[in-house]
């Protein structure tokens, strides 16, 4: 019953990083409390190629807390899944640190389908943001992709 009960499970089982963790987790994403499914978030992008939680993992974009959004985000990225839309959606999130996030995922990835939007969040308001994108438009151009 206790959140920091739950918060530090999803913790371990992310550190174990054994893939039989992932339908636990799958669940602990639907935790009442934003502190444990920020916790599974962060485990299952630590176990790796989890495609089984992509959609739970998309709709924790839209968490109430960008505590869980922040995870949602670079977890798609931890656990190889492309999630090109849903973080293009992320980049209008009102939390510069989600903004952020989905930046810096969509220069992991290296599609690039995310260069113009890259490309548009070089003019937001925050700095942060605007670091992250220049930064992950360089990372996209080591890999070969055209940004220019």
């Amino acid at each position: 019953e206790d959140r920091r009960v739950r918060r530090t499970a999803a913790s371990s089982l992310g550190d174990i990083g054994d893939a039989s963790a992932v339908e636990p987790l799958i669940s602990a994403l639907k935790d009442k409390e934003f502190c444990v499914r920020r916790a599974a978030a962060d485990a299952l992008g630590g176990i790796g190629d989890q495609r089984a939680a992509k959609p739970l993992l998309i709709s924790s974009l839209e968490d109430e807390s960008w505590h869980v959004r922040y995870p949602a985000a670079t977890a798609l990225v931890d656990i190889g899944v492309s999630a090109l839309n849903p973080l293009i959606s992320a980049l209008e999130d009102k939390e510069p640190t989600i903004r952020r996030g989905a930046i810096l995922a969509m220069g992991e990835i290296g599609d690039s389908r995310a260069v113009e939007p890259l490309r548009s969040m070089l003019e937001d308001e925050d700095e942060r943001v605007r670091k992250a994108a220049a930064e992950s438009l360089e990372l996209l151009k080591c890999r070969g992709i055209e940004v220019d």
